[in-house]
């Protein structure tokens, strides 16, 4: 089959891609991968088997802003691309995983009546899905409460799509990366592939108590990196090899709560303390995927607005001195195999069975 997949904005809305690109380039399908052409989607599939096109996009807002009226136009000149790399390309199939990016070509392949599956990470389905739904023929979904009401499109729970390398993290590995020994404490900090304004100024205020207690890695997101020279802590931008690693080496993680870090951390079996980006500056979706999380008894959830120093503290302190509670509710957690169920329900709206 000759395939498109589809997503961007952030890095949240392409990697799970590539454990679905890497499933059906194995099945030896052609795969053409649309993003932005000024986005990172590009170096995010650098190494994946696929070609890559980009399209203009425009942000899916909201709130009431004059920028939605230039971003009108973007979106009309990002379908007119799209339909033309549709009718190009002529897939049999469009795998989305949203993202702003996502709308144009989902809504160019239903007008070429191309099927399309699409993936929603978060419990509530994002904006882009929203609009994009009328024309998708599946949505699988990460969380089993997620729906899609009023619309029609078959709704499937499939998980979210693990990469191998964070799977396959090794501990040891990690740690030299790091530099720490196995004795040391280690907490992994991060804000996600953009970074988090606010959880960076917590840990940067808060480095006195937590230097005293762990080694602390910090991914702090591109542009956002503030020279700081101390013991026991090491900061980064972002993560592009070894992240599995790093993850399979710490003792305890300090996260947003958007769905696909969760499940990293759920999968992997880490305690971790969640502080989800709060409503102000959100439609939710953190605080609807960290309540749920809470609810089962896999994180410890702090919201952004009551975080403090001495609160962050005894959260980790509580994390790890009730570690044994909090290491059986994550054992009680059974990742499905996300990718095998997505890559079966891509077969099957396209008709083509392997």
């Amino acid at each position: 089959m000759k395939i498109v997949v589809v997503g961007g904005g952030t890095a949240g809305h392409v990697l799970p891609t590539l454990p679905v690109i890497a499933a059906l380039a194995l099945d030896g399908h052609d795969i053409c991968y649309i993003g932005t052409r000024s986005g990172l989607e590009e170096g995010l599939v650098a190494e994946a088997q696929c070609t890559y096109r980009g399209i203009t996009a425009g942000k899916l807002r909201r709130y009431v802003s004059l920028k939605n009226l230039l971003d009108m136009f973007r979106v009309i000149a990002g379908i007119v691309q799209a339909l033309w790399l549709i009718l190009r390309l002529r897939p049999d199939v469009v795998f989305s995983k949203g993202g702003f990016v996502s709308f144009p070509v989902v809504f160019a392949a239903w007008l070429c009546r191309v099927p399309v599956v699409a993936h929603e990470s978060d419990i509530t389905p994002g904006l882009a899905n929203r609009f994009a739904a009328p024309f998708v023929s599946t949505l699988c979904t990460s969380f089993p409460s997620t729906v899609m009401t009023e619309q029609k499109c078959k709704v499937v729970h499939t998980g979210t799509p693990l990469r191998a390398s964070i799977t396959g993290g090794n501990r040891a590995a990690g740690r030299a990366l790091v530099g720490i020994g196995d004795a040391q404490s280690l907490l992994v900090v991060t804000g996600g592939s953009l970074g988090a304004e606010r959880l960076n100024e917590l840990v940067r205020e808060s480095l006195d108590a937590l230097c005293d207690e762990f080694f602390v890695f910090h991914v702090c997101g591109a542009g956002k990196f503030i020279p700081i020279k101390r013991k026991n802590y090491q900061q980064a931008e972002y993560v592009a090899d070894g992240w599995g690693d790093i993850l399979a080496a710490a003792d305890v993680v300090i996260s947003r709560a958007g769905a696909n870090a969760l499940f990293e951390l759920v999968s992997l079996g880490k305690k971790n303390l969640l502080i989800p980006l709060s409503r102000a500056a959100s439609r939710g979706d953190q605080i609807e995927n960290a309540e749920f999380a809470s609810a089962q008894g896999w994180s410890l959830v702090i919201a952004e607005e009551a975080v403090t120093t001495p609160g962050l503290m005894e959260g980790l302190n509580s994390l790890l001195e009730d570690a044994a509670t909090w290491e059986k509710q994550l054992a009680s957690f059974t990742p499905p195999d996300a990718t095998e169920a997505i890559v079966k329900e891509i077969y099957l709206v396209s008709g083509v069975m392997p």
